[in-house]
């Protein structure tokens, strides 16, 4: 009998808010890809939630871009940044990781 129990894995940045995705992005020069099998959901958002963050996500991804641009993220130093589109915040660090995003989206707060 196995006892060890094996929880998903939970990819991109840790934040004590819920609902929120986290994502690992992949990295090629200032291009980001989205891997849905290297994120996932905490918490429950709702339908009208989701129906706005799918509508915002690649806005953000495009901020994230553009970031990546300008060198204010960049891929060799650890740095926070934030960027916002219609009504989410996008959380995003390398961690010092060549070739990785890491992210956290959530729900802006009013």
């Amino acid at each position: 009998m196995n006892n060890n129990i094996t929880a998903a894995p939970a990819w991109g940045l840790k934040r004590d808010i819920t609902p929120r995705l986290g994502a690992r992005l992949v990295q090629e020069g200032t291009h980001l890809h989205f891997l849905s099998d290297r994120a996932h959901i905490v918490g429950t958002f709702s339908a009208q939630a989701t129906q706005a963050l799918d509508a915002a996500f690649s806005a953000l991804i495009t901020k994230l871009e553009s970031q990546l641009l300008s060198g204010q993220l960049d891929p060799r130093r650890q740095q926070c940044l934030t960027v916002r589109h219609g009504g989410f915040v996008c959380d995003a660090d390398t961690l010092g990781s060549h070739g990785y995003v890491y992210i956290a989206v959530y729900q802006e707060l009013s």
